[in-house]
């Protein structure tokens, strides 16, 4: 790690970008394996063409991060993944990439730096991205967390620490999406560059050094991209008091993409999944947090008088930086899925070989206003219709859903890695699948599943624009509502009694 450390002092890898032609493939049968599909497509390169991304995590409302609300920084790669979690290797065909980050401490058994995880295992926890989660509650952050523990950590992970306590932070590596809101600034990348990586990477200690100062998850991120490009990231030590923060590394890679128009700067959002867990919080630099903070402000005027001031001056003046901004400049260009109902995409650049510019408008990418003021609209009139006809107690019913789920439901992971919630009351148990792969499944009550989607459309339609999912996710999810929609009328149908059906969908669902 040392000599990664020293960027510069390495032999600089070959930064040739060869153009080949664009891999197009079919969209996948599964609606709501498109959401996700959608959501990664500009994160699957071709062969000829990788991409590595800096990763600016949300920052949660737990420990240091409370006060800080720094966020946290990871690195995105399309064509290294792990060949265990602490080796890497390239990626075969059909793989998605990975994501590589280091932490405080890991809690493994081993003190490992970093780890590296599939693309798939860090966004949602699930090999496949088929099987992701379409609710984020605690109870399945945590059964995803144990089945990556024995599926891939089983040489890594015996002790008892690392086993069952909280504090180990692998954990923070499976299903970040359930937790928090991620940005991914992207350029492309060269072969050679990622072999060299990988030789180099393999071959230097993996031992832990953690320090917040000087050698923390920024640092990590810094070290990492100016392998493949040198100074393209660096600190902001006026903003972060001389320190490297994950805002000041996004923010300082994306100008360099900028600067580099060759490398096709593309901008990522993935929204936290809807949920019971707390919302996570906009990552902020140093300056920022003292002048957006308002319990900062009594004792910076009671001991430091002038601080206030320089610091706004310093952020306002050399400090701003907006993710969601840079997404609606320079959002991902998408294709299409691939027939298999994995959820796998492909990419083209900005530009490709003989090709007209193919880009994502902003409009793709977040929506305009009125698209979705007219979501809101025909939500409300298929809420409306729910209620009126006595499929939900009420409008507010969809509002403590989740967190009826959370209080009754057990997570049990099905034989091909699909999620399910098993819901007891009243001496009765039924079953939903919260799993894009068996939402629909025919051991799913559709009654549930019906709520489900109701209460998850409900909550990104109510949120602020960068906690929603992209324009084209939503527009999956919403067919995706349909079909939920007619299903459990189809039912209602079948029943030839409407009470008992009803009486089964409102299992867990007054307060």
């Amino acid at each position: 790690m040392r000599a990664l450390r020293m960027g510069a002092h390495l032999r600089r890898p070959d930064y040739s970008l060869p153009m080949t032609s664009v891999i197009r493939r079919a969209l996948g049968a599964l609606l709501p394996c498109c959401a996700f599909a959608l959501a990664l497509a500009s994160l699957w390169g071709t062969s000829a063409r990788g991409d590595i991304g800096v990763v600016l995590s949300e920052a949660l409302d737990e420990s240091v991060g409370k006060v800080t609300r720094a966020g946290h920084s990871a690195v995105y790669f399309s064509r290294v993944c792990p060949e265990t979690p602490v080796k890497l290797r390239p990626c075969r065909p059909d793989e998605m990439g990975s994501i590589i980050s280091n932490y405080t401490t890991l809690g493994e058994d081993q003190p490992f730096e970093w780890n590296d995880v599939p693309l798939s295992v860090f966004l949602y926890g699930v090999d496949d991205p088929q099987f992701r989660p379409l609710i984020g509650l605690p109870q399945i952050k945590r059964a995803l967390e144990e089945n990556y523990r024995t599926e891939h950590l089983a040489g890594y992970c015996a002790s008892e620490f690392c086993r069952t306590s909280n504090k180990p932070e692998w954990r923070e590596m499976v299903g970040a999406t359930l937790e928090r809101s991620l940005y991914i600034f992207v350029v492309h990348t060269s072969l050679d560059q990622d072999l060299a990586f990988i030789k180099q990477f393999n071959s230097s200690p993996n031992v832990n050094h953690f320090n917040g100062v000087t050698r923390n998850c920024a640092t990590f991120v810094r070290a990492v991209v100016d392998f493949y490009y040198p100074h393209s990231a660096h600190a902001d030590y006026l903003n972060d008091f001389l320190m490297t923060s994950p805002k000041a590394i996004a923010r300082s890679f994306t100008r360099f993409g900028l600067r580099h128009a060759e490398l096709d700067l593309r901008v990522l959002h993935f929204a936290q999944l809807p949920g019971t867990i707390k919302r996570s919080s906009q990552a902020r630099s140093g300056t920022e947090q003292f002048c957006r903070t308002k319990k900062f402000y009594p004792p910076m005027v009671w001991f430091a008088p002038y601080g206030m001031p320089a610091a706004a001056g310093a952020y306002y003046l050399t400090g701003r930086f907006n993710p969601e901004r840079e997404l609606e400049k320079h959002p991902a260009v998408v294709l299409a899925a691939s027939g298999r109902n994995t959820g796998r995409a492909g990419i083209r650049a900005n530009q490709a070989d003989g090709d007209e510019p193919a880009k994502t408008t902003r409009e793709q990418a977040v929506g305009t206003p009125a698209e979705w003021k007219q979501y809101q609209t025909d939500f409300d009139g298929i809420l409306g219709e729910a209620v009126a006809e006595k499929l939900i107690p009420g409008r507010d019913y969809i509002d403590h859903f989740a967190a009826q789920l959370q209080n009754t439901g057990t997570p049990v992971l099905g034989p091909h890695g699909g999620m399910w919630l098993e819901i007891s009351e009243g001496g009765q148990t039924t079953r939903l699948g919260v799993s894009a792969n068996n939402v629909f499944s025919s051991s799913s009550n559709s009654h549930l599943a019906y709520s489900l989607l109701l209460a998850s459309a409900h909550q990104m339609l109510k949120s602020p624009k960068d906690r929603r999912e992209s324009m084209d996710e939503f527009k999956a999810d919403w067919q995706t509502l349909q079909r939920g929609r007619t299903r459990v009328w189809e039912s209602l149908a079948e029943s030839h009694t409407t009470q008992p059906a009803r009486q089964a969908m409102l299992v867990s669902a007054r307060p």
